[in-house]
């Protein structure tokens, strides 16, 4: 079987299951439609809100920034994660004692306003319509790969899948789609994560492979890492930053940041009680865990992959001969997010820090010496994570899987945003301020409507 034809049967049957979750669960009345009826369990919530979260950023975003900026970015794993300790304490169990729909219904019913109510409305438009825009991308980037359509008609797949289950299911459809969807995307993650963790350092347990010997040279991984990026003029990868406090000012900003994400708020007025509340953002935490301390050790494995690609030897001495690159180069040059530039003319790749950083400016002779003229390899960070089992000459399947997973990471947060955009649009505008006397199905139809057209504007 073709890897086109895996891609297809892992992509589709994913869709379909969350097509069919979305008829199961369809939306009755607005409370179905808004907060699932209230009734969601605290531990399907906070996987629902794993999903939720785990975004196009986390799944297939974060990994290449570690990748490319090593332990500086570390930042985004405490802010992220840090966030939902704020919400667990301070504003989850709060939100759901008020009893209301929406956040800027609370804000309004708080401070007694309906301006506040407005100005929450639009914020949350602006912030959500900004995040969604991102996770659309993100499908495009997927879709452009493995189904091997350009990013324009990834963009037209990934909105009518959405559209069909969003709109269709509401908040009830999506809180169960988004659980299919943690379950595809972890196992997505995890299972190359493993594979390759177990091919460099002989641990399947990528966490632990991060701290184990590299078997082909008998090093640490990690020092092997840094030994091979140094020799081209980068960094270390595990260097500590220049400034403590800005890396926690940094850290203390993604977590408030992430505490008031309007998509992730909304998901603790689907329980039944407040202490559900507080669990559910435990729970989340824990299942977000699975993967945030995966990966730090996939951006690790896989910028050492794709340094030995270039320069198999584990040296600058002899970089690989363009005609000689592997498979996955020329797939992922199709999609243009790898770019190669022969600009000596000599036939080889050189893929060094030519930037104008302290540790650029020292190896600056050594690239002249050479006869070096400049970085010729240009990957894009986003494709670290969903090209790792083509670097590392996995099975197809585990390709396939991946696919599915970046996808469902992708949906699974724009659902919720274009969910927290309707349920503002119809909720909080239509019924707050402009029609108040609106009928239970009138304001159901006007939400469906909100969301569908959300969908235009972000795709």
């Amino acid at each position: 079987m073709s890897q086109f034809a895996i891609n297809i049967m892992f992509v589709g049957g994913s869709f379909l299951i969350y097509i069919l979750i979305a008829v199961w669960a369809k939306a009755g009345s607005t409370k179905d439609f808004y907060v699932a009826g209230g009734g969601v369990h605290p531990i399907t919530n906070g996987m629902a809100i794993g999903a939720d979260w785990m975004s196009a950023a986390s799944f297939i975003s974060m990994a290449g920034i570690i990748a490319a900026s090593g332990y500086a970015s570390s930042a985004y794993l405490m802010g992220w994660t840090g966030g939902y300790v704020l919400l667990a304490m301070l504003l989850a169990p709060y939100l759901r004692k008020f009893g209301k729909f929406t956040v800027p219904e609370f804000i309004g019913d708080r401070f007694y306003s309906k301006n506040a109510r407005l100005v929450a409305v639009i914020c949350l438009i602006v912030a959500s319509l900004t995040y969604v825009i991102g996770q659309m991308a993100g499908a495009g980037v997927a879709f452009s790969r493995f189904l091997e359509v350009d990013s324009t008609t990834g963009l037209m797949i990934a909105a009518v899948v959405i559209f069909i289950y969003s709109v269709l299911g509401g908040m009830k459809g999506i809180t169960y789609t988004q659980v299919a969807q943690y379950c595809v995307l972890i196992v997505a993650y995890t299972i190359p994560a493993v594979f390759i963790s177990f091919q460099l350092t002989g641990n399947p347990i990528p966490a632990l492979g991060l701290f184990s010997t590299h078997i082909d040279s008998g090093m640490p991984i990690l020092d092997k890492l840094n030994q091979v990026i140094t020799d081209v003029g980068f960094s270390e990868y595990s260097a500590d930053v220049d400034s403590h406090l800005n890396m926690v000012l940094f850290t203390l900003t993604l977590m408030i940041g992430t505490a008031g994400l309007p998509h992730v708020i909304i998901r603790f007025f689907t329980v039944p009680k407040v202490a559900d509340a507080r669990w559910s953002a435990g729970w989340a935490l824990v299942f977000i865990a699975l993967l945030y301390l995966t990966a730090p050790a996939v951006a690790s494995m896989a910028r050492l992959n794709l340094m030995t690609t270039v320069y198999p030897d584990g040296t600058a001495a002899e970089p690989i001969r363009y005609e000689d690159r592997p498979q996955w180069v020329k797939e992922w040059e199709v999609t243009g997010l790898i770019k190669y530039v022969d600009k000596n003319e000599d036939g080889r790749i050189q893929m060094y820090n030519d930037g104008s950083d302290e540790a650029a400016q020292a190896f600056k002779p050594q690239a002249e010496a050479r006869g070096w003229e400049g970085n010729e390899l240009d990957v894009n960070r986003d494709i670290i994570v969903l090209a790792n089992p083509e670097i590392a000459n996995l099975p197809g399947w585990v390709i396939g899987l991946i696919a599915a997973g970046g996808l469902a990471a992708a949906l699974s947060t724009a659902a919720g945003l274009l969910l927290a955009i309707s349920s503002a649009i119809s909720h909080d505008l239509i019924k707050g301020s402009i029609n108040p006397g609106i009928t239970d199905k009138g304001e159901l139809l006007a939400a469906r409507i909100s969301m569908a057209v959300a969908i235009v504007v972000a795709t």
